[in-house]
């Protein structure tokens, strides 16, 4: 990862020094929920003023929207008309929660991003890249996660693990292909920017994986100190 000027990532400067935006990604049955406690811990052991959320979701319009989106019993939604509901939800969120935070100092920690956009409306839904680059520009404008954590696994033991801890949302009971393009994309985003992801072998022993996921948030807080 490279140094860090603590400039906004939207290109502007503000009084204060801004926060970090860290996002944790994956397919489902990586365990994100896991690991989103382990790299919370991280960074209250750092004494970082920390806002944890998620998405789709984060605010109350967002909330509902998530609603919508991962109900696997309801209306059923266009491929359109569920990437722009993400990306509502998602300008929603920027505006109310995490673009406050990072202007105040605080540290965002987010469960899931735009990454997710491009891994799953892009490839699992095969909507394509070009179609979420223009609503990140859009909704974003410069906008990106400092740190996105990838936890990975492939899809036939991820998918086994999520079918093992209850019921399946709307994403949760897609095909295999689905994930394995979804995977992907998350593998050809962190290659194509390793200065701004970290990929970790969630197939791990749990024991293992958060101690590799609280070890990246702990180095990245050294470097963006230090910075």
């Amino acid at each position: 990862m490279t140094e860090h000027n603590h400039e906004a990532n939207d290109g502007t400067r503000h009084d204060t020094e801004r926060g970090a935006f860290i996002v944790l990604e994956g397919i489902e049955g990586v365990g994100k929920t896991t690991q989103m406690a382990v790299a919370e811990q991280a960074l209250k052991d750092a004494a970082k003023s920390l806002v944890c959320t998620r998405e789709p979701g984060g605010t109350a319009a967002g909330e509902a929207l998530r609603s919508v989106l991962l109900d696997k019993d309801g209306a059923p939604l266009s491929l359109e008309a569920e990437t722009l509901l993400m990306f509502a939800a998602r300008a929603n969120h920027l505006h109310e929660k995490i673009r406050p935070a990072l202007n105040r100092g605080d540290w965002v920690l987010c469960d899931r991003f735009t990454d997710a956009s491009y891994a799953y409306q892009g490839a699992g839904r095969q909507l394509g890249v070009a179609r979420i680059a223009v609503l990140e520009k859009w909704v974003q404008a410069e906008l990106r996660p400092d740190l996105v954590i990838i936890l990975d696994a492939e899809p036939e033991l991820a998918l086994t693990r999520a079918k093992n801890r209850g019921p399946v949302d709307r994403f949760e009971q897609e095909s295999l292909d689905f994930f394995h393009r979804a995977r992907q994309v998350y593998l050809d985003r962190a290659k194509a920017h390793p200065e701004r992801y970290a990929v970790i072998d969630a197939s791990m022993p749990l024991e293992a994986v958060s101690q590799a996921v609280a070890a990246t948030v702990a180095g990245f807080v050294h470097q963006w100190d230090q910075s």
